[in-house]
């Protein structure tokens, strides 16, 4: 097998807001075709962390590298064409937008087709038109939404919203997918299929950090977890080497289960 591609690197990370430091000298990286956990307990970080990697907030200090290439001073909208997506942890869909619809309009940002061509409908233009709507509809089965194809976003439930979620990062053919608290507010059969989900997007040749307070989800998934508390990262290794380090079993105040 090839060696993974080391996809993302964060290098002593660090951001203050005023005189509040959030993230302190976080240093790890994220490998191609690899699910890593990013956990810790409330206020540890984790969704700054996420909106430094994703480029939502800029650093205060520190590197982050994307294959090979500093993009501390890129902005989202920037990152998302070189392969670096998100979901977030309130839903952010149209709600006025079908299911597909929803897939259909973040697939733009693979469109390669002239704006005048499209207006103009030329054949060029129908032609990928017709392609990334197959992209679309094969992206919300691949979730499982398929039943609920043609429904509008908003009717959908909030487990289905936040797999349309993930259907949308997908769109963009990134090589790494961030998840914000995928899991947030589902039953134990929703995050069972959460679960699988997310192990069908590493068979598809993508990395997946997850940022998650659902252990049993984190456990299952994750070859690698990476722990903050307090904007310090505590501790790193394989699931089982988490559940045993004593400096998590402190944070959590008993353990990890």
């Amino acid at each position: 097998m090839p060696e993974p591609e080391r996809l993302l690197t964060l290098n002593q990370v660090s951001k203050n807001f005023g005189g509040v430091q959030a993230v302190k000298n976080l240093s790890f990286d994220v490998n191609s075709n690899e699910i890593v956990g990013l956990i810790g307990p409330n206020g540890s970080g984790k969704s700054t962390s996420v909106n430094l990697i994703s480029g939502a907030v800029p650093t205060s200090s520190g590197d982050i590298v994307w294959r090979n290439q500093n993009v501390n001073k890129l902005p989202i909208s920037r990152r998302v064409p070189l392969g670096l997506a998100r979901t977030f942890q309130t839903t952010s869909l149209l709600a006025e937008f079908s299911v597909l619809e929803q897939v259909f309009t973040a697939c733009h940002t693979s469109y390669s087709v002239s704006p005048w061509h499209s207006v103009l409908r030329m054949k060029s233009a129908r032609v990928q038109d017709a392609e990334q709507r197959a992209k679309a509809q094969e992206l919300v089965e691949f979730v499982g939404l398929g039943d609920v194809i043609n429904d509008l976003t908003s009717t959908i439930s909030s487990a289905q919203q936040r797999l349309l979620m993930i259907a949308t990062a997908m769109a963009s053919d990134p090589k790494l997918i961030l998840l914000d608290e995928p899991a947030a507010g589902m039953v134990a059969k929703e995050r069972k299929d959460l679960a699988e989900v997310i192990m069908r997007i590493r068979k598809r040749g993508l990395a997946v950090l997850v940022i998650e307070h659902h252990m049993g989800l984190i456990m299952e998934v994750c070859d690698r977890i990476v722990v903050l508390n307090f904007g310090e990262k505590i501790a790193e290794g394989k699931p089982l080497d988490i559940q045993r380090n004593s400096a998590v079993i402190e944070a959590y105040l008993g353990g990890v289960h």
